[in-house]
């Protein structure tokens, strides 16, 4: 059964793809980098303008699992060379999530129903971030046993739902079906 890894070709594809995005959230008048002017590999205060704004922050675990996500989809549905267009799907879904998640719509209900008070999108650099963090999630899980991937899943949730009353799940839920007990109870915030 041919691999989920990339040729060169569909590699190229991915980064056009991701480049592609970019263009995209800049005619969205996305700021390129953080309003605050300087740009971090980490930024670990969640509840801060910083937030979605830098290089990796709490919820680079969440693109992480995007990517352990994407690669099990596509070993489960694409077969033969569809094999290999693998990871452009899983960048392209991604980067349609990131201009989703940017736009007025998801902005507005991030700052309703979620504790993302006074969230006003991600910075370009960012959605790249993201979009590279899935795609490191999907390198990984290429190349980890799934028992290895599943476990780093649970630890990446388990984690962030401790630290800082977030992650993937509670994000997903939260979006789309609040709960207002779990935002009272987020709002009173984690250990960091």
């Amino acid at each position: 059964m041919p691999t989920l890894l990339p040729t060169r070709r569909t590699l190229f594809a991915a980064l056009a793809l991701a480049t592609s995005c970019a263009l995209i959230l800049f005619t969205m008048n996305r700021p390129p980098i953080c309003p605050c002017g300087t740009v971090e590999l980490w930024h670990g205060t969640v509840q801060s303008s910083g937030n979605s704004q830098h290089i990796a922050d709490w919820y680079t675990f969440s693109h992480i699992i995007h990517g352990f996500l994407f690669y099990g989809a596509a070993h489960l549905v694409l077969r033969g060379d569809a094999r290999r267009w693998a990871l452009p799907l899983a960048v392209t879904i991604e980067g349609a999530w990131e201009l989703l998640e940017n736009s007025p719509i998801i902005i507005d209900r991030y700052r309703e129903a979620t504790i993302a008070f006074g969230y006003s999108g991600d910075s370009i650099l960012n959605s790249l971030a993201d979009i590279g963090w899935m795609a490191t999630g999907f390198w990984l899980a290429a190349r980890l046993p799934v028992a290895a991937t599943v476990a780093l899943a649970i630890l990446f949730e388990l984690a962030t739902l401790i630290l800082i009353r977030d992650n993937l799940t509670l994000n997903i839920l939260m979006l789309v079906w609040p709960v207002e007990a779990i935002k009272t109870w987020q709002a009173a915030g984690g250990l960091l």
